[in-house]
């Protein structure tokens, strides 16, 4: 069992509330993630649920059980940190034992817990080397085994991809999601990447300025964004956001339309306007175009819409994907 509550949790540093309330419900087995900007507060409230924080107000509850005052090493959890924070001058067997040698494990039951985990990561090869002699990736690996073999309720992930190529970046998220499949483990993973988030979670916990913009799946997200701000942030290119005349028609203060729904043409449609930069990635080629009385617009088609710089589009968005906001910048 891994469930975790938060009640009311607050955190201030001095005069500054970094985290003003928040109620949060991760059921057991679940992948969540917290999601925003730098400075958000996701990494903070990751570290109170951690313990490596003490809250200001509120409780955590983990499986029913109040665990707000409980030290880090009572609370059944497993952190892996942005950075690896291997001993050097052990081997990648020793450093994935450490934290059942220091509590006073058999040997025999260590060799085994770590044979278990290095199997489960594919480092079986490598356990007989120091982390110096790995790759990035694979010294990720070392740190995550090194929670594993705790068997914790929980695993608490802290960007950590953030030191990696973006082609490791890549095979490490698979890794990680296919490791939660596998361990079947509640896990908290927190990113500034909303790439990450929408690829890896089951549940998106979307934080601005300490506070819960929205919870939900990936694509309860993408489709009903609660907020400007959550429709800004999730989706990758961002959702195009029109203030003006052309929203008021829609009845709304703002709209939304997100790269990929909208249809292109050279010869007509409902927006005029000109290429200032055409992004061709192959399979995908992104357009930034500036629109006669609408401004920058982003949009999004085949890699075999082929137009350049300075080229004249027409853009008409699907009726049926408009995002309507109030001038309180709410989803209506």
């Amino acid at each position: 069992m891994g469930s975790i509550t938060l009640q009311n949790v607050s955190k201030t540093f001095g005069e500054v509330s970094v985290i003003p309330s928040i109620d949060l419900q991760i059921n057991d087995g679940e992948f969540a993630v917290f999601v925003g900007p730098s400075g958000c507060g996701k990494s903070t409230l990751l570290r109170l649920i951690a313990g490596l924080e003490d809250v200001s107000g509120g409780k955590i509850l983990i499986d029913g059980v109040d665990a707000t005052d409980k030290a880090p090493s009572q609370r059944g959890l497993a952190m892996v940190f942005q950075s690896y924070a291997l001993y050097p001058h052990m081997s990648v067997r020793s450093n994935i034992g450490f934290p059942l040698k220091m509590a006073g494990m058999d040997k025999a039951d260590i060799d085994r817990k770590v044979n278990d985990a290095a199997k489960i990561l594919n480092l079986t090869d490598y356990l007989e080397r120091k982390p110096r002699n790995l790759s990035g990736g694979q010294r990720q690996r070392v740190a995550i085994g090194r929670a594993i073999v705790r068997s914790p309720e929980c695993f608490l992930f802290d960007e950590p991809l953030s030191n990696l190529d973006a082609a490791l970046r890549v095979n490490m998220r698979l890794e990680i999601t296919q490791l939660h499949q596998q361990l079947k483990a509640t896990s908290i993973y927190v990113t500034h990447d909303q790439v990450e988030a929408m690829t890896m979670a089951d549940k998106i916990v979307v934080l601005n300025k300490g506070r819960i913009e929205q919870v939900g799946s990936p694509l309860d997200l993408y489709h009903k964004p609660a907020n400007i701000f959550v429709a800004g942030f999730i989706g990758s290119p961002k959702m195009n956001l029109i203030s003006g005349a052309f929203a008021a028609a829609h009845n709304a203060h703002t709209i939304g339309v997100r790269p990929e729904h909208v249809t292109l043409s050279t010869t007509e449609g409902t927006w005029k306007g000109k290429v200032v930069v055409a992004e061709h990635l192959g399979s995908d080629t992104f357009l930034h175009v500036d629109v006669e009385g609408i401004g920058h617009i982003t949009t999004r088609a085949g890699g075999e819409f082929t137009v350049k710089h300075g080229d004249t589009v027409f853009i008409t968005p699907d009726p049926n994907r408009i995002h309507r906001f109030n001038d309180k910048g709410l989803a209506i």
